[in-house]
């Protein structure tokens, strides 16, 4: 009799356990879980990835702007003084 017990009270938790697990909690738990190994979410280290690029993004326009306001410096200082000689 216990045995018919178990095997039918497995058979029930079966297809429960399949409805728990397609559910956006089920989903939401599996996502947790995978992000659990390495500590942060996928979701976590592609924003880390786009401020690494948007960082070295922001460093390369910084120097060419500062290039480009001593390239104005030299052509304004030209056009103050054109006949002025410069060592």
């Amino acid at each position: 009799m216990w045995v018919l017990a178990v095997i039918l009270l497995v058979a029930l938790m079966i297809p429960i356990a399949a409805i728990l697990v397609d559910s956006p909690l089920g989903r939401s738990v599996a996502r947790r879980l995978e992000g659990q190994g390495n500590g942060k979410g996928r979701e976590v280290q592609a924003l880390e990835q786009r401020v690494e690029v948007l960082e070295s993004e922001l460093t390369d326009l910084t120097r060419a702007l500062a290039g480009m306001h001593e390239e104005l410096q030299f052509v304004q200082r030209l056009l103050e003084d054109p006949g002025k000689k410069r060592p």
